[in-house]
C-alpha cells in the first residue's frame, strides 16, 4: 500500500508538472493574405508594395536645374507561363505597365509630391530611360517563361513654373496595372 501511495504522489507531481510546462509561454496569430489573378504571371511577395527612398536631395541642385539621382526599382514577375496558338506561338506573353497616381498640374508625366517639401515632382524612367506618362501604358515587354523582371527608375526634379523649392520631407504615391497583350 506504501508503494502504491508513493507511486499515485509521484504520478501527481510529474502531472503537475507537467500541466505548468504546457502553460502558456508565448502564442500569437499567423495571417496568410494575397490575391488570386488572372494573369500568366504572378508579381513576387514584396513587390507589389514598395518604398522606393529617393534620399536628401539638395534644394539648390533642384532650383539650379538639377535632378537627384535616379533610383531603381522594380517590378518582378515570377512564375509565368503562356498558353499556346495553333501554331504554337506563346500567348499574352507581353506586358504594359499603367502608373496611375497624382500628377503635377499640367505634367502627366510628373507625380505630385506631398508633405513639407513643395516645388519638385517625382519622374519616374522606364527600362530604357523614357520617361513615364501617368495613365498611359508603357511600351510593351516580351516576356519569357518562368521570372521576369521589369526595371524602372525615379528621380526628383523641380517644377519648371516654380521659382524656389521648398525644403521638407515629402511623399509620392504611385499604383501600377499591368496589361497582357
Amino acid at each position: 500500500m506504501k508503494i502504491s501511495k508513493i507511486a499515485s504522489a509521484f504520478l501527481i507531481m510529474g502531472l503537475t508538472s507537467f500541466a505548468a510546462q504546457a502553460a502558456d509561454q508565448g502564442s500569437g496569430k499567423i495571417t496568410f493574405w494575397g490575391s488570386i489573378i488572372d494573369a500568366p504571371c504572378s508579381i513576387k511577395n514584396g513587390y507589389g508594395d514598395q518604398r522606393i527612398e529617393l534620399g536628401q536631395v539638395s534644394n539648390s541642385l533642384l532650383d539650379n536645374g538639377g535632378v537627384s539621382t535616379p533610383r531603381p526599382f522594380d517590378i518582378q514577375l515570377e512564375n509565368c507561363s503562356f498558353e499556346l496558338d495553333a501554331n504554337g506561338a506563346p500567348l499574352y506573353n507581353t506586358v504594359k505597365v499603367t502608373f496611375a497616381g497624382g500628377n503635377v498640374p499640367n505634367d502627366m508625366t510628373m507625380l505630385a509630391i506631398t508633405g513639407q517639401a513643395a516645388g519638385a515632382g517625382v519622374r519616374i524612367q522606364d527600362f530604357s530611360g523614357q520617361p513615364v506618362t501617368l495613365l498611359k501604358p508603357t511600351s510593351g515587354r516580351e516576356l519569357g517563361i518562368g521570372d521576369n523582371t521589369l526595371s524602372f527608375s525615379a528621380y526628383l526634379e523641380k517644377i519648371a513654373s516654380v521659382t524656389n523649392v521648398t525644403p521638407g520631407d515629402f511623399e509620392a504615391v504611385t499604383n501600377f496595372t499591368l496589361a497582357y497583350e
